[in-house]
């Protein structure tokens, strides 16, 4: 055998050379090979071959030992599992290397020392030939050692790499998918460490890994080497970039959570067998992210082009460098599961009744799975666990495949979207909540519990089991209506998934949701926290924005992400985004807005919307929205998000308003900024033409329209039966306002909730000719079917040449 045949170095590897390095050692040559002039820096290293492997066995005689071991494998059975591959992986260990292979090693490693210095510090990965295929994820099922130093340690762990292809969980996945086991090969990457140690690592994909959604770059980290992200050992910090813009040369990085990290992967004092350690995490380290803004966009730049070159989505790994500040890739391979759906079938799972909350942690998927909880706290405990439980474990890694591809759904302690349970459930198909914190403390062995994905990014853990259905739409031959079909929506953890029902954008994105979950104070009690005279409450105000330079800068920051996560989910669509309307009552009820809200006998129709703008009570407050508005459309470049004016009472009021928008940078106009208004008061529909020379377009509020015609609450049991937005009063008002509007070149359509609860008045609006028509998500496809069947009928019965 010649030294080529055992060793080649990364710069001379192609993606075309996978059957000699395996997928992780071809991806990364082609990467050193096309994309380092395009800024790319993968650390430099060799392959051992897969020849080599095979050359291994063959002279020591494994490969037909191996053979004779699996003939009376059981892949079904854990214990068969076990003995099977514990006796596999033993004789490997023990088998000497043959002199030609061993001395092809030393040689190559011996250059590397040329290059890093002396016993450099390198990552044995292993890289199996049928690894990193589009169509089969064997990622993880083999080991990595790190900060491997000096020939005879790294001789042992190219050993223990060669052994780690008859893992157990690599075992089964070969028997379940097919694989033969003596065709598949196993090659050994040999890679200079990144001092990620000393900063951060982790995971990127460059696709929504839950929805599929494919304009985002996934980023998650955590302090010291990545091991412990990818197998789900921390709660990482999460970052999505929205692709679009950044090629743009914008700055959108449109979402951010903070991960507890409280443990991190470092090198050991004394090298040896243990050359990594697992310490704590310095709490003022825990508190702050492990990626600066520059640096996540600089990833996120980094995924884009390693996308484009491999022409499909992908799952990459990345470290910074703690020495040097650089950020290298260290691996990179196709992403398997979202990238595989077709997406011609719209499949909803929908809880149809909520229950006890038992926990709750990070959605994996969106489906709904039931069962008797099992709590397995380690892994000698697996053989246990039965066919269609709920697996609850503190973290998985892949020694537990076995089970998890039997559970119902799977729920842990630990862990970000880019673990191992994360990936698993998600190539299964099984719904999974992670990083909960506390699932095997709070979830009774043997009782039965709902775990639901089908409620946003938050998945939750229910007691007993709750009844759901599965909805599935045929998307292939659906046609869009002239009439704009858009949705309500309030939630941005939703945005992603609801962006897949066919529609024409956001009607209404409304703030109050986001101000109430991810904000949760009074504007003014940010800016002005010593103006609230309860300490305990300052104290929470003080805990909220910890990491901020003020309270402005939280409001700012949580506001213009969870905008920009709607914006970017529809884009490049209208976005109509409805500054805020909470009622006096609604803002008191913040952290510190009692402080700051008058005591008002009927809310409704008091201190809200428009007012409260100009209003030197709230104004602080309104330009605190207007500089997150202004981000989301100048830094992050979502010109797609139009603003839109609620409870506008007079002509005056509209141009005030207008006015102090201007002067904080919204002016009307300028970049594509439009600006709506809400047509909710009559006096909006009596003076439509003065509200159209001042905006461009309106949005009918149905419901207080209703209240505000018909002169009743119908919050109140007692007149609440004469509610009815189908009363002919209004009817002949919304009639009469569309057919004004679109006189005057203003666009005109509707939010409120009547045509999300009434099919016949949303005929109604099509038949006046409204532009668009706002919904439920729930009634978006319901009623897109039964408007296309009026439209046909309405073209039918037109006369010819009408």
């Amino acid at each position: 055998m010649t030294e080529f045949a055992h060793i080649m170095w990364f710069e001379d590897i192609a993606l075309d050379d996978l059957p000699l390095v395996g997928g992780k050692n071809a991806s990364l040559g082609e990467m050193i090979g096309n994309l380092t002039d395009l800024g790319i820096k993968v650390p430099g290293g060799f392959a051992v071959t897969a020849e080599a492997y095979r050359f291994f066995l063959r002279e020591t005689g494994l490969d037909e030992q191996i053979s004779r071991l699996l003939t009376d494998l059981d892949a079904d059975s854990i214990d068969s599992l076990t003995s099977v591959g514990h006796q596999v992986r033993r004789a490997i260990r023990h088998a000497e290397l043959p002199d030609a292979l061993e001395q092809a090693i030393r040689t190559a490693y011996a250059r590397m020392e040329q290059q890093y210095g002396a016993d450099c510090d390198v990552a044995v990965r292993s890289s199996a030939t049928a690894e990193d295929l589009p169509d089969a994820s064997f990622a993880g099922q083999q080991e990595t050692y790190l900060n491997i130093r000096g020939a005879d340690e790294l001789l042992a762990a190219c050993r223990n790499c060669f052994a780690s292809l008859f893992t157990n969980r690599a075992i089964s996945y070969r028997e379940h998918h097919g694989f033969d086991h003596m065709s598949v090969a196993l090659s050994v990457g040999v890679q200079k460490m990144v001092r990620s140690d000393l900063a951060s690592a982790g995971v990127m994909f460059t696709i929504s890994t839950e929805t599929g959604f494919r304009e985002v770059v996934l980023i998650n980290g955590a302090w010291g080497l990545g091991e412990n992200v990818v197998r789900g050992a921390v709660n990482p910090d999460e970052f999505f970039v929205f692709k679009p813009t950044l090629k743009q040369g914008f700055r959108p990085i449109i979402s951010r959570r903070l991960g507890s990290k409280k443990k991190k992967i470092v090198y050991s004092l004394n090298n040896g067998p243990q050359a990594t350690r697992e310490i704590s995490v310095a709490p003022e380290d825990r508190e702050r992210f492990c990626l600066d803004d520059d640096e996540v966009l600089t990833l996120a730049r980094m995924a884009c082009t390693i996308e484009e070159h491999y022409r499909r989505p992908m799952d990459i790994e990345w470290a910074k460098d703690g020495e040097t500040g650089e950020l290298f890739i260290v691996q990179a391979r196709p992403e398997t599961v979202q990238s595989a759906l077709t997406g011609n079938v719209l499949e909803e799972y929908q809880l149809q009744q909520r229950g006890e909350i038992i926990t709750t942690g990070r959605a994996v998927g969106s489906k709904i799975g039931v069962g008797r909880a099992m709590v397995i706290k380690d892994a000698a405990e697996i053989g246990r666990f039965q066919p269609g439980a709920v697996l609850v474990t503190d973290m998985t890694d892949p020694d537990w495949e076995p089970v998890m591809k039997k559970a119902a759904a799977i729920v842990t302690n630990r862990g970000g979207r880019t673990c191992h349970a994360a990936i698993v459930s998600r190539e299964l198909g099984i719904p999974c909540v992670i990083g909960t914190g506390d699932a095997t403390s709070v979830i009774a062995d043997e009782h039965p519990v709902t775990v639901c994905c089908a409620e946003g990014e938050t998945g939750f853990v229910y007691a007993g089991k709750l009844p759901f259905e599965i909805k599935k739409t045929n998307l292939a031959e659906l046609h869009r209506p002239r009439t704009r079909i858009m949705m309500n929506i309030g939630n941005p953890q939703q945005a992603f998934g609801l962006r897949r029902i066919p529609n024409d954008g956001v009607g209404l994105a409304r703030l109050e949701f986001i101000i109430n979950t991810a904000i949760q104070a009074h504007p003014i009690a940010l800016l002005h926290p010593e103006r609230v005279e309860d300490r305990e409450t300052r104290e929470k105000i003080a805990d909220l924005i910890a990491g901020y330079s003020d309270g402005g800068e939280f409001f700012v920051d949580q506001l213009s992400q969870g905008v920009a996560t709607l914006a970017a989910a529809f884009y490049p669509n209208d976005v109509i985004v409805r500054m805020s309307d909470f009622k006096s009552n609604e803002y008191a009820n913040l952290l510190g807005g009692s402080y700051f809200e008058p005591d008002e006998s009927n809310p409704m129709i008091g201190f809200r919307g428009a007012s409260r703008y100009y209003d030197d009570r709230y104004r602080e407050g309104f330009l605190l929205e207007c500089r997150a508005m202004k981000r989301v459309r100048e830094d992050m470049g979502l010109k797609n998000v139009k603003l839109m004016i609620p409870f506008c009472r007079t002509v005056e009021e509209g141009r005030r308003v207008i006015e102090v928008m201007a002067g904080a940078g919204l002016q009307r106009g300028r970049d594509g900024l439009e600006l709506y208004v809400m047509c909710e008061i009559p006096s909006n529909v009596v003076l439509a033409e003065e509200f159209a020379a001042l905006f461009d377009g309106f949005s009918i509020g149905s419901n207080d329209l209703t209240q505000l015609l018909l002169g009743l609450d119908r919050d109140s049991e007692i007149v609440a039966h004469l509610y009815d937005e189908r009363n002919e009063a209004v009817t002949r008002m919304i009639s009469d306002v569309i057919r004004r509007v679109k006189a005057c070149g203003c666009k005109i359509g509707i939010c409120g909730q009547a045509p999300s609860d009434y099919p016949e008045f949303a005929a109604f609006l099509v038949e006046c000719g409204i532009d668009s028509i706002s919904l439920n998500p729930d009634t978006v496809l319901a009623t897109t079917l039964s408007i296309l069947a009026l439209e046909q009928q309405l073209d039918t019965g037109r006369p010819a040449g009408g």
